[in-house]
Formats: structure tokens, C-alpha cells, sequence
């Protein structure tokens, strides 16, 4: 019994399994040796080894043709199903190997930080096409044919490769506009006025709320939560251009906006996110065209960053002499 079962597990030569399933398939041996690159007396020497080997007839002669036996259909169900994933497993391979630029994708609220870079990138690499694609989700990276992804804090323990980028600063802006409405001679005017609030999804590590920012100046916090509120802090920062009131917005997202003087910062005093932003990438990201060089910018514009985020801040276009 146990010789029976040893002899059971020991599988036929691949060439044989491989001209049985092109003869099921095909339907003739001269079909599958034509598949097959081989001659018609190479193909029908296997199927002889590999009825040898399971000790049973797998075809039986129709005319032209060979059909299955009972036992051939029962063999080949079993068959056809693991060629099937081996080819669907090669096809995956040359639509990653064929597959042209690289895929990005990021938290939706580190858009804005990346479209400066994206845009000089394109501008250096004119024949490099880049994706970005903006999600919450932290998908698996292979799965989703997904070369980097830009995370945040324990987030990156997802992924096996990855490296830290920059921990962000927020700091209150509001429009120019609303701050001629709104004057502010000192922090308790900012925590006076209409507020905008952030609120982050619940696995990550909250950003600084108007209470931490009320603390760490001194003053007394707001008495309840804002009536004004959003999960992405992009919104949040449109609130603000739009007048909206103060928002707590993040560095690398409103720079621009303040250079540009769509935002003014009426009190310079930051706090820092709880946890950095991370790269992670797939294993086989660096082996793409230019993808260990995508990598290394991206690394080198976190770096600037993290010194944008505690160095002073853009002064507006319109100031400079």
C-alpha cells in the first residue's frame, strides 16, 4: 500500500504531460506537434511514456481523430486546469514586463505635492509615461501591477520595501480676503473665528487639531468642534481658498498656494504630524526603465521637504523685488 501511494505522487516527464494536454486540446497529434514545434513521432512517443507511466489508455483512435477515454477526461479536467494557470501566470509576466512607464499610486491628499515633481519629471523624461493614481486603499502592489506606493506612518509596514520621506508641519492659513475680514493681532483671533476642521481616517494617527494648536500657543481652545469638517485635507484647503475660514493645512500642500498669494499664514506657529510619510515599492519596481532613478527623486524632493517644513516659508510672488 505504501509502494502504491509512493508510486502515485511520482509525477510523468513535463514533456509528456505537456504533449497529452496539446493532443486533448488540439485534438489530433499532428495538431499538437505543430503547437508544439516537435515532429508528430516525438509527440506520439510521449503519449506512449506517459500512458506507460499512469498504466492507462488516455485516447482512444475516432477516425482522424483521438478522443479521451473515461479515464483521459478524467486526468486531463485536472490537467487543463494547472496549464491554464501556468499560462495565465506567463501572460501576467509579459503584460508586466511589456507594460510601459511607471504606475504611482498615493494618498489622495499628497497629490498636490507630487504634481510639481510629476511635472519636472515628465519634463526631464519626456518618454517615460507615469500613472498616478490616487486612493486611500493600501493595495497589494504586485497584485495591482502598482510600482510605488506613497503611504503614511504604520501604513508602510504593509510592504516589504519601503523608506521614509518627510513628517509634515501644519500651520494656519486662511484667504487674503477672509483675513481683511477676519483681522488677526493675535492667536486667540485666528481660534475667535470660523475653523476648519480635519479628520483623518481612523487607523492613522490623527494631525493636529485646533486643540493642540490652542495649547501650544497658550490660549484657550475652541469650545466644540467645528461645524465646518473634512476627511481630505485638499478639501479642507479649498474651504480655506474659498474663505471658508482658518484651516490647519499642511506645508507641502499650501506652499504653493502662499507663494502663489492665494493663502496668507497670519501666525507662523507649526506643529508636526504624529508620523512621516513613507515610499514603498514592489520588488520588481527598481528593475524597470528608470525606476530606480523615479525612486531616488522622489526620495531626494522628500528631503527638501522635510526642510521646507521647518524652514521659513514662501515669500509671495507678488512681494519679490
Amino acid at each position: 500500500m505504501n509502494d502504491n501511494k509512493k508510486g502515485s505522487d511520482v509525477l510523468p516527464a513535463m514533456r509528456a504531460i505537456q504533449a497529452f494536454e496539446a493532443i486533448a486540446r488540439r485534438g489530433s497529434v499532428a495538431s499538437a506537434a505543430d503547437e508544439l514545434g516537435v515532429s508528430p513521432g516525438a509527440v506520439s512517443q510521449q503519449l506512449r511514456k506517459i500512458e506507460r507511466e499512469l498504466n492507462v489508455r488516455l485516447f482512444e483512435r475516432d477516425g482522424r481523430s483521438l478522443i479521451l477515454t473515461s479515464w483521459g477526461r478524467i486526468y486531463y479536467d485536472k490537467v487543463r486546469a494547472a496549464f491554464d494557470e501556468l499560462r495565465s501566470a506567463q501572460h501576467s509576466l509579459h503584460l508586466a514586463r511589456a507594460r510601459q512607464g511607471i504606475v504611482l499610486s498615493a494618498l489622495p491628499s499628497l497629490a498636490t505635492w507630487l504634481q510639481g515633481h510629476l511635472l519636472e519629471w515628465r519634463a526631464q523624461h519626456p518618454g517615460v509615461h507615469v500613472h498616478l493614481i490616487g486612493t486611500e486603499r493600501e493595495l497589494p502592489l504586485q497584485d495591482e501591477n502598482i510600482d510605488f506606493r506613497l503611504c503614511y506612518g504604520t501604513d508602510s509596514r504593509r510592504y516589504d520595501r519601503f523608506s521614509e520621506l518627510f513628517i509634515d508641519s501644519v500651520v494656519p492659513a486662511c484667504s487674503p480676503a477672509f483675513l481683511r475680514a477676519h483681522p488677526v493681532m493675535t492667536e486667540a483671533d485666528i481660534l475667535a473665528g470660523p475653523l476648519i476642521d480635519i479628520t483623518w481616517d481612523p487607523r492613522h494617527r490623527p494631525p493636529p487639531s485646533w486643540s493642540d494648536w490652542a495649547w501650544s500657543v497658550g490660549a484657550q481652545a475652541p469650545a466644540g468642534a467645528s461645524d465646518l469638517a473634512f476627511s481630505l485635507s485638499d478639501a479642507a484647503i479649498s474651504a480655506a481658498l474659498d474663505g471658508g475660514g482658518f484651516v490647519l493645512g499642511q506645508i507641502s500642500m499650501i506652499a504653493n498656494h502662499v507663494r502663489r498669494g492665494r493663502l496668507v499664514v497670519p501666525v507662523d506657529r507649526r506643529l508636526s504630524l504624529q508620523e512621516p510619510y513613507f515610499l514603498a515599492w514592489g520588488r520588481d519596481a527598481l528593475d524597470r526603465p528608470c525606476g530606480a532613478e523615479f525612486r531616488n527623486v522622489l526620495i531626494a524632493a522628500a528631503r527638501q521637504q522635510m526642510d521646507r517644513s521647518s524652514g521659513p516659508l514662501p515669500q509671495p510672488e507678488a512681494d519679490r523685488s
